[in-house]
């Protein structure tokens, strides 16, 4: 197996690595949940929101280590392709010589670093696709979103047929009702109109 060839295999398990990653996350997020649902039903509403808190950064952290499986696996067939048509360049093999331990570390932000030098390289060899979008999004797995982690436990609530009296902010659950009033209201006034043009 010559070099270049053992860097792919190692991209290719990275991608699994990541994938496996998510999984994980995925599962971390399920556990999180039913404590909430506990929480809730023992009535430790301070215990519930931490579990929240912790089920959507799962949440987020499983989408990104997904998100980062599928960039790495887009560079890893624009690497096969170069190898194939035997286009490596210099600078690309400077490359894939440092990437062995940031893939192994499994440091997103590292990694994503990595795959800009790649994506950087590739456009060089008019290999390159469109680049996915930023890795981290616009969410951080450190920073859990109230609006979230309040529906989530209001979900858990309902699904433990508890009812929470918690103040949601941005009046999610009275813009919900007046948007249901005023469908409810529209219909009634149609039903007038009509019984209206039916009189005259």
């Amino acid at each position: 197996m010559s070099n270049m060839e053992k860097h792919l295999f190692n991209l290719k398990f990275a991608t699994k690595e990541l994938q496996r990653n998510s999984k994980k996350c995925d599962k971390e997020e399920k556990a999180e949940k039913a404590k909430v649902k506990q929480a809730i039903q023992k009535g430790n509403m301070e215990t519930a929101k931490i579990h929240a808190e912790n089920a959507i950064r799962h949440k987020h952290q499983s989408i990104n280590f997904l998100r980062m499986s599928a960039r790495v696996d887009a560079v890893s067939s624009r690497v096969q392709t170069a190898v194939t048509m035997n286009q490596v360049s210099k600078s690309m093999s400077g490359v894939v010589k440092s990437m062995d331990a940031t893939l192994k570390s499994m440091n997103l932000e590292k990694i994503s670093a990595l795959m800009d030098k790649f994506e950087t390289q590739f456009e060089t060899l008019d290999v390159h696709t469109a680049q996915m979008e930023d890795t981290m999004g616009n969410t951080t797995t450190l920073t859990t979103p109230q609006n979230e982690v309040d529906t989530l436990l209001h979900e858990m609530a309902d699904e433990a047929g508890l009812d929470l009296n918690l103040e949601l902010p941005s009046g999610q659950i009275s813009s919900l009702a007046s948007s249901v009033a005023s469908t409810e209201q529209d219909e009634l006034s149609q039903r007038l109109s009509r019984l209206r043009d039916q009189v005259s």
